[in-house]
């Protein structure tokens, strides 16, 4: 029997649908069909017709239809959707059938008058991602179309679409809202972010209280971080049960980020998936998932909001330091200085510590009561101190900041955290740097940073159980930070004291990946490599120090740590069992 030959033909696909139509079907069936029918009979076919399209099939409120010419597919569309504008124009904004169209050109399958393929999956995104009244073309369309059309189509960049393997680029026309809307909320000055009701994925309804539940605790948790603007409940309960476009609800509620979730019960066994969008792209920040047991219910709805808001906070604000970056240098205002100061303040180098001062004091002169901008130059100041000589105008510097930003910062977790810890770590004073850092995590009881820093000033004051406890919580709260080493540091500094070698050592190694540029990391790995009298790996990570940094010496160590006399004089022995110099 001789094989079936597979039809196949280059041609122009146009995709288009119903936006909103679940919802206009909801509110009144018989007149919804009635009003899309009446558009298809007196306008829609007959304008296909007019630009020799071919109507491959319609699916409820959508429709395919395959040309020729990209450029009579784009002609037919520009037109369809200037028509509709004149025929919504007497209709009430809640009744209008408003469409969506996406046009491609590419290589189809032809089977009993259907089409498949790619050709036919790119266009059908492309519909999914226009603007309502709009038209997205692919760039193998709009290089058909361009200079040939009385339309101004704008370049919408490379997008990543639903199951297509390579970046599309776009090119999309807004035409069809008959009457101009409200402006949407301008995007405030600091990162905005609102958390959507997570969907009750349960048969059992009485659920829902529970994802309620969760959603509200994430928003007041979220609410107390000082350099965020949270949407309050009553403005996103609002699209509780719809299907949301991340992108429209992010321009109607005004905010860069969305958080969304579910949550789905199996016995006594809960799921909850929670995920940060940033809404002017699409594209997903993070995403996790927890389970636990509903043994007790409210504690699991405590561990769950609190690691949440753990994760959302560094991964938000790593989101807001990229974002910054692609600013134009002559754009940048006092907090887009903050941000890229950000990654060199945590870079833990004298260098990196210049650079991050450079754009502070610009950010501060621009803004000069800037909590925040002033809690990181201190902490910028002490890492000069107690790593570029011990020089006495860091250690004045550091002081008269991190005054400025707990004067500044009494109601913020970061100022207060940064500017305690820095000011204890020149001053010695380890009481008063943990009173400021237990102020800053009654403000925040999911701040990361504030539990790996509270550990470190435990341990320096003996709190060795405590300091344990707060670095896991913070390892906890935030497993994949970038900046996570001060947590693993913490670590070393409680488990060495108590003779827990091997656990120290694992530690330092997680901190010396975390960050490799850290010469403390690299000490205190050397003295645990010393401790469980591996002195060849001892010596190798001494020569790795000293190429680092080659001014390094014993004296750095033991003058930042802030153990006992006797435990500083057996770490610094190590030191130089090791080869390192002091």
């Amino acid at each position: 029997m001789a094989e079936q030959r597979v039809e196949r033909r280059l041609t122009a696909i146009f995709a288009g649908d119903v936006v909103g139509y679940s919802r206009l079907m909801g509110a009144d069936e018989e007149g919804t069909l009635s009003r899309l029918n009446a558009h298809r009979r007196e306008f829609l076919e007959p304008k296909i017709a007019e630009h020799r399209g071919r109507i491959v099939k319609r699916t409820g409120d959508g429709i395919l239809i395959e040309f020729g010419s990209a450029v009579d597919a784009a002609r037919c569309a520009v037109e369809i959707q200037r028509g509709m504008v004149e025929r919504n124009a007497p209709v009430p904004h809640d009744k209008r059938i408003e469409l969506r169209i996406g046009i491609h050109v590419g290589d189809i399958l032809i089977e009993e008058g259907d089409i498949f393929g790619d050709g036919v999956n790119i266009a059908a995104r492309l519909e999914g991602i226009a603007e309502p009244g709009g038209i997205c073309l692919s760039d193998d369309a709009y290089r058909q179309v361009r200079g040939k059309l009385d339309a101004n189509f704008q370049d919408a960049g490379e997008q990543d679409l639903k199951n297509i393997a390579r970046p599309v680029r776009v090119y999309q026309l807004q035409l069809g809202r008959a009457a101009p809307e409200a402006a949407p909320p301008v995007l405030p000055d600091k990162p905005s972010i609102a958390v959507l009701p997570f969907q009750n994925m349960s048969d059992d309804p009485d659920q829902d209280y529970f994802a309620d539940g969760i959603v509200e605790d994430i928003i007041t948790g979220l609410s107390r971080i000082k350099w965020l603007f949270v949407i309050a409940r009553n403005s996103t309960f609002v699209y509780k049960g719809q299907a949301v476009d991340v992108k429209k609800v992010g321009r109607e509620l005004g905010v860069r980020y969305l958080v969304e979730g579910s949550v789905r019960k199996a016995g006594n066994r809960i799921r909850i998936t929670g995920q940060l969008v940033d809404a002017s792209t699409g594209g997903h920040v993070w995403a996790d998932r927890y389970d636990g047991a509903l043994d007790d219910i409210f504690d699991l709805q405590d561990r769950i909001t609190a690691s949440v808001i753990g994760a959302v906070e560094p991964n938000l604000r790593q989101a807001e330091i990229e974002r910054a970056k692609r600013k134009r240098p002559d754009s940048l205002d006092a907090y887009d200085l903050y941000l890229r100061a950000f990654p060199h303040a945590y870079a833990n180098t004298p260098e990196d510590s210049r650079a991050a001062l450079r754009l502070l004091d610009h950010a501060l002169h621009l803004e000069p009561a800037y909590a925040t901008a002033h809690a990181i130059a201190a902490w910028c100041h002490e890492q000069l101190y107690n790593r570029a000589g011990f020089r006495e105008d860091h250690k004045a510097a550091t002081l008269r900041h991190g005054a400025s930003a707990l004067a500044c910062g009494a109601d913020d977790a970061t100022a207060l955290c940064m500017a305690g810890f820095a000011m204890a770590m020149v001053t010695r004073d380890f009481d008063a740097g943990i009173s400021a850092i237990d102020r800053s995590l009654a403000l925040n009881a999911s701040y990361a940073a504030g539990f790996a820093h509270s550990a470190i000033l435990r341990a320096f004051v003996g709190q060795y159980e405590t300091a344990i406890e707060h670095a896991q919580r913070a390892i906890r709260l935030n497993p994949l930070d970038p900046m996570g080493a001060h947590s693993y540091l913490s670590l070393v500094f409680a488990y060495l004291p108590l003779g827990r070698f091997d656990e120290a050592a694992a530690a330092a190694t997680k901190a010396v990946q975390l960050n490799p540029k850290f010469s403390i990391a690299h000490a205190l790995q050397i003295v645990t490599l010393v401790k469980l009298g591996r002195l060849d790996a001892a010596r190798a990570a001494a020569a790795r120090l000293l190429a680092l940094m080659p001014e390094f010496n014993v004296d750095m160590l033991t003058r930042v740590a802030g153990a006992a006399p006797e435990i500083l004089e057996d770490w610094a022995g190590a030191l130089r069992s090791a080869g390192v110099p002091g």
